[in-house]
Protein backbone atom coordinates (compact mmCIF):
# COMPACT_ATOMS: atom_id res chain seq x y z
CA UNK A 1 0.00 0.00 0.00
CA UNK A 2 2.54 2.64 1.25
CA UNK A 3 4.26 1.98 -2.58
CA UNK A 4 1.57 3.34 -4.12
CA UNK A 5 1.26 6.25 -2.42
CA UNK A 6 4.50 7.14 -2.46
CA UNK A 7 4.36 6.47 -6.23
CA UNK A 8 1.58 9.29 -6.11
CA UNK A 9 3.46 11.77 -3.38
CA UNK A 10 6.21 11.41 -6.10
CA UNK A 11 4.13 12.33 -9.19
CA UNK A 12 2.66 15.46 -8.13
CA UNK A 13 5.75 16.62 -7.08
CA UNK A 14 6.64 16.45 -10.09
CA UNK A 15 3.12 18.14 -11.29
CA UNK A 16 2.61 14.63 -13.45
CA UNK A 17 -1.35 15.29 -13.60
CA UNK A 18 -1.81 11.39 -15.43
CA UNK A 19 0.23 9.49 -13.49
CA UNK A 20 -1.41 11.09 -10.51
CA UNK A 21 -4.94 9.99 -11.65
CA UNK A 22 -3.54 6.70 -12.96
CA UNK A 23 -1.96 6.58 -9.12
CA UNK A 24 -4.97 6.82 -7.54
CA UNK A 25 -7.44 4.88 -9.47
CA UNK A 26 -4.64 2.04 -9.07
CA UNK A 27 -4.81 2.75 -4.86
CA UNK A 28 -8.49 2.76 -5.26
CA UNK A 29 -8.32 -0.39 -6.95
CA UNK A 30 -6.08 -1.63 -4.60
CA UNK A 31 -8.62 -1.11 -1.76
CA UNK A 32 -6.40 2.47 -0.24
CA UNK A 33 -8.81 4.59 1.82
CA UNK A 34 -9.90 7.98 0.24
CA UNK A 35 -8.58 9.15 3.60
CA UNK A 36 -5.06 7.64 3.11
CA UNK A 37 -5.14 8.65 -0.65
CA UNK A 38 -5.98 11.95 0.87
CA UNK A 39 -3.31 12.11 3.77
CA UNK A 40 -0.58 9.90 2.64
CA UNK A 41 -0.81 10.34 -1.10
CA UNK A 42 -1.88 13.89 -2.50
CA UNK A 43 -1.07 16.08 0.88
CA UNK A 44 2.47 13.91 1.48
CA UNK A 45 3.04 15.08 -2.02
CA UNK A 46 2.49 18.60 -1.78
CA UNK A 47 4.30 19.09 1.50
CA UNK A 48 7.50 18.17 -0.38
CA UNK A 49 6.35 21.26 -3.18
CA UNK A 50 6.21 23.02 0.33
CA UNK A 51 9.19 22.46 1.24
CA UNK A 52 11.06 22.60 -2.24
CA UNK A 53 9.76 25.93 -2.74
CA UNK A 54 10.85 27.39 0.82
CA UNK A 55 14.19 26.13 -0.23
CA UNK A 56 14.23 27.31 -3.67
CA UNK A 57 14.44 24.33 -5.48
CA UNK A 58 11.11 25.12 -6.85
CA UNK A 59 9.18 27.96 -8.45
CA UNK A 60 5.53 29.11 -8.82
CA UNK A 61 4.98 27.80 -11.93
CA UNK A 62 6.17 24.44 -11.25
CA UNK A 63 4.13 24.35 -7.38
CA UNK A 64 0.58 25.88 -9.48
CA UNK A 65 1.38 22.28 -12.35
CA UNK A 66 1.92 20.24 -9.15
CA UNK A 67 -1.34 21.93 -7.08
CA UNK A 68 -3.13 21.38 -10.44
CA UNK A 69 -2.09 17.54 -10.26
CA UNK A 70 -3.36 17.24 -6.92
CA UNK A 71 -6.49 18.85 -8.03
CA UNK A 72 -7.15 16.29 -10.29
CA UNK A 73 -6.57 13.50 -8.17
CA UNK A 74 -8.38 15.11 -5.94
CA UNK A 75 -11.40 15.17 -7.88
CA UNK A 76 -11.64 11.32 -8.42
CA UNK A 77 -11.37 10.59 -4.61
CA UNK A 78 -14.10 13.90 -3.38
CA UNK A 79 -17.41 11.29 -3.63
CA UNK A 80 -15.25 8.68 -1.57
CA UNK A 81 -14.28 10.85 1.40
CA UNK A 82 -17.75 12.78 1.12
CA UNK A 83 -19.16 8.89 1.58
CA UNK A 84 -16.96 7.92 4.33
CA UNK A 85 -17.70 10.85 5.92
CA UNK A 86 -13.83 12.31 6.16
CA UNK A 87 -13.47 16.08 7.34
CA UNK A 88 -11.91 18.71 5.91
CA UNK A 89 -9.33 20.47 8.35
CA UNK A 90 -11.21 23.61 7.75
CA UNK A 91 -12.89 26.00 5.73
CA UNK A 92 -11.03 28.97 4.41
CA UNK A 93 -12.61 31.68 2.48
CA UNK A 94 -10.34 33.69 -0.08
CA UNK A 95 -10.74 36.97 -1.87
CA UNK A 96 -8.93 39.80 -3.49
CA UNK A 97 -10.30 43.34 -1.96
CA UNK A 98 -11.96 45.85 -3.62
CA UNK A 99 -10.03 47.72 -6.31
CA UNK A 100 -7.40 44.83 -6.65
CA UNK A 101 -7.61 42.72 -10.04
CA UNK A 102 -4.92 40.55 -9.25
CA UNK A 103 -5.87 36.45 -8.79
CA UNK A 104 -2.66 34.16 -9.27
CA UNK A 105 -1.28 34.43 -5.70
CA UNK A 106 -4.48 34.29 -3.92
CA UNK A 107 -5.07 30.95 -6.22
CA UNK A 108 -1.53 29.61 -5.54
CA UNK A 109 -2.12 30.11 -1.90
CA UNK A 110 -5.78 28.72 -2.30
CA UNK A 111 -4.34 25.52 -3.99
CA UNK A 112 -1.82 25.08 -1.08
CA UNK A 113 -3.94 25.08 1.49
CA UNK A 114 -6.76 22.51 -0.58
CA UNK A 115 -3.36 20.66 -0.50
CA UNK A 116 -3.51 20.54 2.82
CA UNK A 117 -6.53 19.20 3.52
CA UNK A 118 -8.68 22.72 3.64
CA UNK A 119 -11.73 23.72 2.13
CA UNK A 120 -11.13 26.94 0.58
CA UNK A 121 -14.42 28.59 -0.82
CA UNK A 122 -12.46 31.56 -3.60
CA UNK A 123 -14.93 34.58 -4.05
CA UNK A 124 -12.73 36.24 -6.81
CA UNK A 125 -11.25 39.76 -7.20
CA UNK A 126 -12.65 42.86 -6.40
CA UNK A 127 -14.62 42.36 -3.86
CA UNK A 128 -16.19 44.95 -1.62
CA UNK A 129 -16.23 44.86 1.94
CA UNK A 130 -19.98 44.38 2.23
CA UNK A 131 -20.18 41.51 0.18
CA UNK A 132 -17.03 39.85 1.80
CA UNK A 133 -19.03 40.32 5.27
CA UNK A 134 -22.53 38.81 3.92
CA UNK A 135 -19.88 35.67 2.39
CA UNK A 136 -18.36 35.47 5.84
CA UNK A 137 -22.52 35.28 7.74
CA UNK A 138 -23.52 32.87 5.27
CA UNK A 139 -20.50 30.31 5.13
CA UNK A 140 -19.15 30.74 8.21
CA UNK A 141 -15.44 30.14 7.32
CA UNK A 142 -13.02 29.43 10.26
CA UNK A 143 -10.19 31.46 8.43
CA UNK A 144 -10.57 34.64 5.94
CA UNK A 145 -7.75 34.84 3.64
CA UNK A 146 -7.66 38.59 2.08
CA UNK A 147 -5.13 38.93 -0.62
CA UNK A 148 -3.80 42.85 -2.29
CA UNK A 149 -0.81 43.18 -5.00
CA UNK A 150 -1.85 46.98 -4.80
CA UNK A 151 -0.14 49.39 -1.61
CA UNK A 152 -3.77 51.51 -3.04
CA UNK A 153 -6.03 48.54 -2.11
CA UNK A 154 -4.37 47.71 1.15
CA UNK A 155 -6.68 50.40 2.85
CA UNK A 156 -9.44 48.21 1.62
CA UNK A 157 -8.36 45.53 3.79
CA UNK A 158 -8.63 47.60 7.04
CA UNK A 159 -12.21 48.16 5.49
CA UNK A 160 -12.63 44.67 6.05
CA UNK A 161 -11.41 44.27 9.01
CA UNK A 162 -13.27 47.09 10.59
CA UNK A 163 -16.66 45.94 9.01
CA UNK A 164 -16.14 42.85 10.61
CA UNK A 165 -15.12 44.29 13.93
CA UNK A 166 -18.43 46.14 13.92
CA UNK A 167 -20.60 43.21 13.19
CA UNK A 168 -18.97 41.15 15.86
CA UNK A 169 -17.60 38.60 13.63
CA UNK A 170 -14.06 38.59 14.71
CA UNK A 171 -14.75 36.43 17.61
CA UNK A 172 -15.70 33.65 15.64
CA UNK A 173 -13.06 34.03 12.37
CA UNK A 174 -9.05 34.30 12.17
CA UNK A 175 -8.09 36.94 9.49
CA UNK A 176 -5.20 36.18 6.91
CA UNK A 177 -3.39 38.60 4.74
CA UNK A 178 -0.88 38.47 2.23
CA UNK A 179 0.29 40.30 -0.94
CA UNK A 180 3.74 41.96 -2.07
CA UNK A 181 2.89 45.67 -0.63
CA UNK A 182 2.04 43.82 3.12
CA UNK A 183 4.09 43.37 6.11
CA UNK A 184 4.01 42.02 9.29
CA UNK A 185 3.79 45.54 10.79
CA UNK A 186 0.79 46.69 8.68
CA UNK A 187 -1.16 43.27 9.20
CA UNK A 188 -0.59 44.12 13.26
CA UNK A 189 -1.76 47.22 12.87
CA UNK A 190 -5.05 45.89 11.70
CA UNK A 191 -5.55 42.99 13.79
CA UNK A 192 -5.18 40.30 10.89
CA UNK A 193 -2.41 37.27 10.83
CA UNK A 194 0.45 37.79 7.70
CA UNK A 195 1.89 35.47 5.42
CA UNK A 196 5.15 35.98 3.56
CA UNK A 197 4.14 33.10 0.81
CA UNK A 198 2.15 30.07 0.20
CA UNK A 199 3.92 27.85 1.81
CA UNK A 200 3.77 30.00 4.73
CA UNK A 201 -0.47 30.42 4.58
CA UNK A 202 -0.57 27.03 5.04
CA UNK A 203 1.99 26.59 8.36
CA UNK A 204 -0.50 30.01 9.28
CA UNK A 205 -3.78 28.76 8.55
CA UNK A 206 -2.97 25.40 10.55
CA UNK A 207 -1.30 26.85 13.60
CA UNK A 208 -4.82 29.63 13.50
CA UNK A 209 -7.06 26.19 13.53
CA UNK A 210 -5.43 24.80 15.99
CA UNK A 211 -6.08 28.13 18.15
CA UNK A 212 -10.13 27.93 17.44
Amino acid sequence: MSQILETIAGALADGAVDNVKNGVRKAIDDGVSAKDILSKGLISGMDKVGLLFKDGEMFVPEVLVAAKAMQAGLEIIKPLLLSDGVQSVGKILMVTVEGDLHDIGVKLVGMMLEGAGFEVINLGVDIPAAKIIEKVKELRPDILGLSAMLTTTMASMKNVMDALKEEGLLDNIKVMVGGAPLSPMYAEKIGAHYSADSNEAVFLAKSLIKKT
